[in-house]
Parts: C-alpha cells; structure tokens; sequence
C-alpha cells in the first residue's frame, strides 16, 4: 500500500499538472496549518498564563522544525546524515536573514528581555558546540550528537520551568487583559488542533519542497540553483507562515519566540538526531576562494545573523526596523553568492 502510494506520488510530481495541484494544496495546508496552529499556542499560552514568546519558543518552534527534522533523520537512517549539516545551517540563515527579517522590517516591535535571554544564550552555546565539531574535530560524532539531544531536553526544560515560576511577571499589557476575560473552547481541544496543525505544516512543506523541485526542473533550471533557492526556502516555509500569521494577529513576540527556538532546534535537535543516528565528518563540497564554503562563509555568518537580530533587542528591548532591512540585504547577498558558487562562477 505504501509503495503504491509513493509511485502514485511521485508520478504526480513528475507531471506538470499534478506537480501544480500538489504546490497549491501545499500552499493551503501551510496556511490554515499556520493559521490554526498561532490560534491553538496563544490559547494554551492564555490558559497557562505562559508568555507567549515561551509557547513560540518550544510547541510552535518544533511543529514548524518538522519538515526540517523529517528531512534530516531520513538522510540519517539512508546513511547520508551529511545532509542535516547544511540543512541546519541555512535554515537559520534563512529564518534570521529572510523570514524574521521580513516581519521586523513590516512591524518592529517591543520585546521582553527577560524572556528572551534564555533562548538567546542556548542558541550561541548551542553554535559554540557546532563550531568546536566543525572546525576543531572536523566530524560530528554520535557522543556529540547525544550532547545536541541533551542541550535539546535542557532547554526545553528551563524553558518551560521559567514560563511558569513566573507567569504574571511574564504576561505583557495585553495578555494579562486577555488573561481577565472568560476563555472559550478547552485545553483538549487546543492540543489536539496544534497536532493537527502540525501535520498540515509538515506534509504542506513536504509537498511545496517536491512540487517546486519538479516544476523549476521542468523549467531548466540547474538542480545546484534549485537547492540553494527553492529547497531552502520550502524547509522554511513553516517558520514563514507562523511568523507572517503571528505578526498579522499582532503576537509579535511569538512570532520572534519561534524563529529563536526554531533556530536553536536546528542546531541541537535536527542535527543530534541526524549524528546520532549516522555520525559524519564535514563535508568536503562547495569551495569558496579555495577554502571550504560552509567553515570560511556559512557557519561564520549563521552566527552573525542571529547576532545583528537578537543582540540589540536583548539591550535595548525593541526590534527596530533597520534591522530587518539590513538582515534581508544580507540574505539576497548569500543568495546571489550561493547562486555564483553553483554555477562555477566564484
């Protein structure tokens, strides 16, 4: 049944028709399983007195990390764990430099410091632990992917401790407003659509990412191009709608929660489980002016992203929108880049 299923899907892709049915329901189920996903956290975040950039920072960051996980745990079991390695670095990339790039530059907004110095200070230890791999050992072994999981459950851990040792002090204006009036609907309820959701974002990106694939093929365009493109920015485009559809119900801070945690869970929860299935030593791909492209240009500005968005928020408590502006120059920089190193030029 499931082999037919996967000949019956691949067979649609490989068609012009079917691979343009199946990038429009992907575009549907990415909506609503964003839409419905914001609605089902700030509810549960409501109903816990939780600040929502906790819930963005944790639920919503790894239903919207899926495809990203499902990607690189299947390269893992195929013996091929190389994958997750620059799957996790552009996709923080991309989820910095593009997506809440976009929504600082549309809307910047107040953050609360307090909460986002947890999530902050994970992610940079959690690159220090990919930095010491990638250019002091120069291979990821499974004890190094363990140590990813465990950082993982910390996180997790302290994260969700925090939220609720001290959930009034965390609520802003408008939460603890909305917190004065009657809830409607029931916590089981709420979970249940966030798993869902979560499945709609999950199989949407899956289907996008194919359907995109297939159809820039058809159109000529090299396979190198389409990967740095189009399939980075497919695995992100779960992050892309929560953020967007965060920031147009107006919860600014768990559209940033998510992106933050989103990021930290690439670091730690997609490449630990990729390693720890297949360890793996750094690829030898791409080269940029003779040097290795991810150790001179990849890794170096992944850290520097995340830097120019959550530093100055950290002292200074607001995005601001020069921001998003200058994260999103630096993102078609790297595009373009990207782009010279797959067609030789560079």
């Amino acid at each position: 049944m499931i082999e037919q299923f996967l000949t019956w899907y691949n067979g649609l892709t490989g068609s012009l028709w079917g691979a343009l049915l199946l990038f429009a329901v992907g575009v549907v189920f990415l909506i609503k399983g964003g839409d419905w996903f914001v609605d089902s956290a700030v509810g549960i975040a409501k109903r816990f007195r939780v600040p929502e950039i906790i819930i963005g920072a944790t639920v919503v960051s790894i239903g919207t990390t899926l495809p990203e996980v499902m990607v690189s745990v299947t390269a893992a079991v195929n013996h091929n764990g190389a994958i997750a390695y620059g799957n996790a670095i552009g996709s923080i990339i991309c989820n910095t430099a593009l997506i809440a790039a976009l929504t600082i530059a549309i809307r910047p907004a107040p953050v609360e410091k307090k909460t986002l110095r947890t999530p902050v200070l994970f992610f940079f230890a959690s690159a220090v632990i990919y930095m010491l791999a990638a250019y002091i050992f120069g291979r990821f072994d499974r004890w190094l992917g363990i140590i990813m999981l465990l950082v993982f459950v910390v996180y997790m851990a302290i994260t969700i401790y925090k939220g609720f040792k001290n959930p009034v002090e965390a609520l802003g204006e408008g939460e603890q407003e909305a917190e004065a009036e009657e809830k409607s609907g029931s916590l089981l309820k709420d979970l249940i659509v966030l798993v869902i959701s979560a499945a709609l974002i999950a199989v949407g990106a899956d289907m996008l990412e194919g359907s995109s694939v297939s159809l820039a093929t058809m159109a000529g365009i090299p396979t190198e191009v389409v990967g740095v493109t189009i399939v980075a920015l497919c695995t992100s485009l779960p992050e892309l709608v929560t953020a967007v559809t965060a920031l147009v119900k107006g919860h600014g801070a768990l559209s940033l929660g998510n992106i933050i945690g989103a990021n930290i869970f690439n670091l730690v929860l997609v490449s630990g489980a990729a390693v720890t299935i297949s360890p793996f030593a750094i690829p030898e791909g791409s080269k940029l002016l003779g040097y290795n492209t991810s150790q001179l240009f990849e890794i170096p500005l992944m850290v520097v992203v995340m830097a120019l968005m959550t530093l100055p928020a950290l002292f200074k408590g607001k995005l601001r929108r020069w921001q998003g502006l200058t994260l999103l120059g630096i993102y078609v920089a790297f595009v373009v880049l990207q782009v010279l190193i797959a067609l030789h030029i560079v």
